[in-house]
């Protein structure tokens, strides 16, 4: 016997197969725009915290470049001690480096909200990052806060008894091995999330149109330069007075 389907019942199906395929297409649209959207934020992240890093890395570079300087400089003044007139304000650099101070905007979004962790989803990564933060702030408490104390208790440039109450050699050696700490954690979170160097420079520029101290930076080293210049042309006039009396 030949099998009769309705129009009405054919209409219903051909409908609910339509109704059903529209769903499917919905949310499935939605759950990749939803995947897209979270890969997106993660990468964002990841790209803000290794920028957090460099910037710091930048400044502990500047750092170590002043303890470096200011090592060399005070073990000349140890050999020829009558040289601590000349080179006194050279000190300022390593001296200024007491007030270091530390972005802590992004290190907050990572700590403070589990979300961030959720969105992260790399164990490895979230205590690398981890990681890097708590020798931050080793390093401040152990770098910063001491010079910090001691620029306070004995400037460097009132006497050389004060200059020698600090041990810059220890500043230089104890700022080298932070760096270097901070920066093997740098890049092993950019080989973990497979970030190259050429993405995070260009993230670095999108950030530096907002960011940009540069000029700043460069005002602030001229006007330590004409500092020093000027203190050494008052003492070499100091001396000659001296010798003419």
């Amino acid at each position: 016997m030949k099998k009769i389907e309705s129009p009405n019942l054919k209409q219903f199906l051909l409908s609910l197969l339509a109704t059903t395929i529209s769903i499917v297409l919905t949310f499935g649209t939605s759950a990749i725009i939803e995947k897209r959207h979270k890969e997106a934020a993660k990468r964002e992240m990841v790209m803000m915290i290794i920028y957090d890093f460099d910037k710091t890395i930048e400044q502990v570079q500047n750092a170590d470049s002043a303890f470096r300087e200011a090592s060399l400089l005070q073990q000349e003044v140890a050999l020829h001690p009558e040289n601590y007139d000349r080179l006194r304000f050279r000190f300022m650099p390593a001296v200024m480096c007491a007030y270091t101070e530390f972005a802590e905007t992004t290190e907050k979004i990572f700590s403070s909200n589990i979300e961030t962790f959720n969105t992260l989803g790399n164990v490895n990564f979230v205590q690398e990052v981890s990681s890097f933060y708590n020798a931050r702030r080793a390093y401040q408490e152990t770098v910063l806060v001491p010079l910090k104390e001691m620029v306070s208790n004995s400037p460097v440039s009132r006497s050389i008894e004060d200059l020698f109450n600090f041990d810059f050699p220890e500043c230089s050696f104890s700022n080298s091995n932070f760096l270097e700490t901070m920066r093997k954690t740098r890049n092993r979170c950019m080989k973990m999330m497979k970030v190259r160097e050429d993405e995070l420079e260009k993230f670095s520029r999108q950030r530096s149109v907002t960011e940009d101290n540069s000029e700043e930076e460069s005002i602030n080293q001229q006007q330590m330069d004409e500092f020093i210049r000027a203190n050494e042309i008052i003492q070499q006039a100091k001396e000659k007075l001296g010798e003419n009396k």
